[in-house]
């Protein structure tokens, strides 16, 4: 199974991008051996953002999810999630404190769970079925779709893509959609990988990098250029964050406009 290559760079479309870094993903828990293991990086030149030179066509992804890490299983270590989870919310919550909180890749449904306790409506979206049929059983409204497929009947308070943006091969389309069912001054909660901190280039230095070899990423964002993505499609980021969730993590929170 290969890659479908990147025409242009997916965030600025500019066709001036060049190898960037090497990764090998033959060690990752959801690999198949039909994968090519080797995944190249690009750097744009016109944007500098760093992509893979192309992304799984849906049937490979879909081989793909047939597996779940242990992490992205509802239920999994729930208990210090929830104490995450916590500290998320808090963060938002001087800038929406109750509606409808959309969690878009709720896997182990931590965020999703405590949204609720902190009373807001809590939507999920999730690409693993087994994950939508689980929390529907504990009375939480969720879809396994693609989030430029869903219709609402009321507007969302809140977004949150915590580590999904760096999974989807055009981020542009998913802010656009977000933004459409988001409401006047509606929230976004992104969280990801910081390739902007020195963590990261400490790894590069060392050549000990994890996210090179990360099979379900298509983007390596950093702080700068995920701001001008937000700018770019409607939204004004006005809160910078330290991810618990993952290693060299950022959390970043964006109004609507």
């Amino acid at each position: 199974m290969t890659r479908i290559p990147f025409p242009a760079c997916p965030l600025c479309n500019s066709t001036s991008f060049a190898p960037h870094a090497r990764g090998d993903c033959a060690r990752h828990p959801l690999y198949v051996a039909d994968i090519a293991a080797e995944i190249v990086w690009m750097r744009c030149s016109g944007c500098d953002h760093i992509f893979t030179e192309g992304y799984f066509s849906p049937e490979t992804a879909a081989t793909i999810f047939k597996a779940t890490n242990d992490h992205q299983q509802v239920g999994y270590n729930l208990e210090n999630g929830r104490k995450i989870a916590a500290r998320m919310i808090e963060r938002v919550l001087p800038y929406a404190s109750s509606g409808v909180w959309l969690d878009v890749g709720f896997g182990n449904g931590a965020l999703l769970f405590t949204a609720q306790e902190f009373g807001f409506t809590p939507l999920g979206l999730d690409l693993r079925q087994q994950n939508v049929d689980t929390v529907r059983k504990l009375g939480i409204e969720a879809y396994a779709q693609d989030l430029g497929t869903l219709a609402l009947t009321q507007p969302c308070a809140v977004i949150s893509m915590a580590d999904v943006l760096e999974h989807i091969p055009y981020p542009k389309e998913t802010l656009a959609a977000a933004h459409r069912l988001l409401g006047p001054d509606g929230v976004l909660f992104l969280s990801m990988p910081n390739a902007d901190t020195m963590l990261w280039r400490s790894w590069d230095a060392i050549g000990s990098n994890p996210y090179w070899n990360e099979l379900e990423h298509y983007h390596n964002f950093g702080r700068a250029r995920l701001y001008g993505l937000l700018r770019e499609n409607g939204f004004a980021p006005i809160r910078y964050g330290v991810s618990e969730r993952y290693r060299a993590g950022m959390e970043v929170i964006a109004v609507r406009r």
